[in-house]
């Protein structure tokens, strides 16, 4: 049986959920990822509104389409990160209130935790999201970064995301991290020292995203064979790397879509990602859930590259075999 096929609304935010809706299934989805911001999945209406939940489930049925996660990346930033006024930008009011950054991390852990309960109410078991980071900023260790910071920066992780998986615990849900710069864990070792910091709980893992991996020089077949039970949700996004000796894979403070980057994204296929051996290492790992399409190429028009997207990860995505590939030749 194929995998489901969902879109990860996030980039599309600026249209209301039913309009959105009405659109993915004639581009060949069959369902969403909401993204808890927009009108798409409103974590505090659906914790304290009864009705609310149903009001979504009603509005996904209409349309014939499933979910099987929720996504808090923008709220979950601010957890760990060092708070400052790019921040307002991302997070709904009641999380910035006085943009005080302590209040702004403590109300952004509330409301990660209300995530969780809002996904148990829907019935769906994975949260994907962003952790954020206080030590993103020491990357390049000068003026010289001591150990002690970095482990400092892990212990912070704990110290605040114990408690926001003791509730996902409670709820029966996954959080799944986005493995992506700027957070805690951007590539194989920061994730291993992210879970040793959790000390391995089963509530904390991974929302697959190739993406991230390959513009850093990192193979992101070799994630899924580092962390097979880890795997709880998988984005199907690419990217590729443009550099014309000019530019630097840091990308030179330019922005996303400018040719003179050093890497950019791109709709899934055209990019330099190899889909095909994500594939493999996903069945040799038995992941079941759905592939969803992160989709955002700022060369492309997306309604034209959404709809491409489906019929590519649809043709892409395949079962492995049941049975050895020289059982014919097996005596009786």
């Amino acid at each position: 049986m194929s995998r489901p096929v969902t879109l990860f609304t996030g980039q599309w935010a600026d249209l209301s959920l039913d309009e959105l809706a009405g659109m993915v299934r004639g581009f060949g989805y069959d369902g969403l990822e909401l993204a808890c911001w927009g009108d798409h999945f409103e974590v505090d209406k659906a914790v304290s509104d009864d009705g609310y939940v149903d009001q979504k489930r009603q509005q996904l049925q209409k349309h014939e389409l499933q979910c099987h996660a929720i996504s808090t990346h923008l709220v979950g930033q601010a957890v760990c990160d060092t708070i400052d006024a790019r921040h307002q930008s991302i997070l709904p009011p009641y999380v910035w209130g006085d943009g005080d950054p302590a209040g702004v991390n403590a109300r952004a852990a509330e409301d990660v935790k209300n995530a969780a309960r809002a996904a148990q109410k829907l019935g769906i078991g994975i949260v994907n999201g962003f952790t954020g980071s206080a030590i993103w900023p020491l990357l390049y260790s000068f003026p010289p970064v001591p150990e002690s910071m970095i482990e400092e920066g892990y212990q912070q992780f704990a110290d605040r995301w114990n408690p926001i998986l003791d509730v996902f615990g409670e709820c029966g849900v996954r959080f799944a991290l986005e493995v992506h710069p700027t957070e805690i864990a951007f590539d194989l070792h920061t994730a291993q020292r992210a879970l040793d910091a959790i000390g391995n709980r089963e509530e904390f893992g991974f929302n697959f995203d190739p993406s991230h991996l390959i513009w850093q020089g990192v193979d992101p077949v070799e994630f899924i064979r580092a962390f097979p039970d880890r795997i709880y949700h998988v984005h199907i996004k690419d990217a590729i790397v443009t550099l014309d000796g000019r530019s630097g894979i840091l990308a030179s403070h330019l922005n996303f879509g400018d040719p003179r980057r050093g890497w950019d994204f791109r709709s899934p296929g055209r990019g330099g990602v190899n889909f095909e051996e994500i594939i493999r290492a996903l069945n040799a790992i038995n992941y079941q859930g759905p592939l969803s399409v992160e989709w955002e190429d700022i060369g492309m028009d997306r309604a034209h590259g959404a709809a491409e997207a489906a019929a590519f990860v649809k043709k892409l995505d395949f079962a492995p075999s049941n049975v050895a590939f020289d059982a014919a030749f097996a005596d009786d």
